[in-house]
């Protein structure tokens, strides 16, 4: 089993709410277990700043999945949430990434670990020092 560290974010049709259904959702993946859950942050918008305030979480699941399939089986929960990519940075339902993966190090065209940019997010990393 590896231990993971997942960021959730939303901020669209109550994203409290979506961050509930997310949860629910990847407690559901195969031989994969959430074992801690930080507070729900609300921040301000990343990008563009004509949207609503997000609210964030992070996540610790242990997995037996590789992280590639840890990272479709997120993929899967956001297209079935109705995650659509058109605006960089902007609104969205739902965003699962994985910060981590174990002590792996992923360098590759879908997958970057750890999360490249977690060290420059108040609230990636607010929320992931409360769980550790």
């Amino acid at each position: 089993m590896t231990i993971s560290y997942i960021a959730l974010g939303s901020n669209l049709n109550n994203p409290k709410k979506q961050l509930k259904i997310a949860l629910r959702y990847i407690s559901e993946i195969p031989t994969t277990k959430i074992t801690a859950e930080s507070s729900v942050h609300k921040t301000k918008p990343l990008g563009p700043q004509d949207q609503p305030d997000f609210m964030n979480q992070v996540i610790a699941v242990e997995t037996a999945l590789n992280a590639h399939a840890l990272l479709y089986a997120l993929q899967a929960i956001e297209n079935l949430m109705g995650r659509v990519r058109t605006v960089h940075w902007g609104p969205r339902i739902i965003d699962c990434d994985i910060l981590r993966f174990g002590d792996e190090i992923i360098d590759t065209d879908d997958l970057i670990i750890p999360h490249p940019e977690m060290h420059h997010r108040d609230f990636v990393l607010i929320p992931l020092a409360e769980i550790l």
